[in-house]
């Protein structure tokens, strides 16, 4: 169940929040609020794939 939560949501942050990757975002200049969408995503596909 757990992991199902994380695939779906992970989904729904493909459609709604900013691919920064796809951006060519540096992420030494990044701004904080990047950084944290950027974590919250990496954080989420993380549990998607475990």
């Amino acid at each position: 169940m757990k992991k199902t939560l994380f695939k779906t949501l992970a989904k729904f942050n493909k459609m709604i929040l900013p691919s920064f990757t796809k951006q060519r975002l540096d992420l030494a200049k990044a701004k904080k609020w990047q950084m944290a969408i950027f974590g919250y995503r990496l954080w989420v596909t993380k549990r998607a794939l475990d």
